[in-house]
Parts: structure tokens; sequence; C-alpha cells
């Protein structure tokens, strides 16, 4: 299935802990990494999500944002550390991709907060996702 989400990351579901209408879905990505991805309890069903699943965890572009440093006293949960490869900015808006351990990233953010956080190519950054961003998908 081809998909227009640029963030594909794979792994293998460590926990599943559900609710009646949402699951929160505990994956370890292939660099290691620890997530969490809340969906809803009937999709993990569908999908026969269990620990020890393989899935690709999906994120947008646009729903990652990013720090120069762990962030604290904040709900976003998912906090990935990377660092800059590559800025591609625009008029407003810019790309940015983040290599991260075992894969890579793109947060599509604005060219103000390039500039303002100082990124470029060999910086730093912590890719922040809020656990109801992300969907799975099982492999």
């Amino acid at each position: 299935m081809s998909l227009s989400i640029r963030n594909q990351i794979a792994g293998t579901v460590t926990t599943v802990t559900s609710g009646e209408a949402m699951t929160a879905v505990r994956v370890r990505l292939v660099g290691g990494q620890e997530i969490t991805a809340a969906v809803t309890t009937e999709a993990v069903k569908d999908l026969g999500i269990a620990a020890g699943s393989s899935v690709n965890a999906l994120v947008k572009a646009t729903e990652v944002a990013l720090a120069t440093g762990p962030v604290e006293g904040l709900s976003i949960r998912n906090q990935i550390p990377g660092t800059v490869a590559e800025v591609a900015a625009g008029g407003a808006m810019a790309s940015v991709k983040v290599d991260v351990n075992g894969g890579g990233l793109t947060a599509a953010i604005t060219k103000d907060a390039v500039e303002a956080l100082g990124l470029a190519a060999g910086s730093s950054v912590v890719a922040l996702i809020k656990s109801t961003e992300i969907s799975l998908q099982a492999v």
C-alpha cells in the first residue's frame, strides 16, 4: 500500500492496554526507542494487534514538533532524540529531516521556528509526537 505519510517506522508491539473506546499500544521501534500510540480499541481488534505483533508506526510530518532538547512538564509522551539531516525552507514553511536511531522522521514546521531554534544539518533535536497522532499498520 502506498501512502503519502512520510514517517513510517517499523517496530514491535510490546504491550497493549485496552479501554472501552481507546487502546494504548506501546511499540519498540527498530532503533530501540519506545513510543505509545493511542488508537481505537476497534482498530486494534480489526488489525489483530497484540504483544509481539510487527507494525509500522505512521505519523504525518505536520504532527511532528521539534525541540532542541528533552522537554519536561508536557503531556506529549513520545520524545525521540535525533540529529537534523536536512532543512528545506520555503517562504513560510520548512521540511526538516531528522535522523533517529533506526530510521528517519520528517517534520513540517514553520520557517520562523527553524530560525528561532537555529536548526541546521547536524543540530541535535528531539521529535515530539502526541500518542493520538500515531497510526499503526499491521505488517
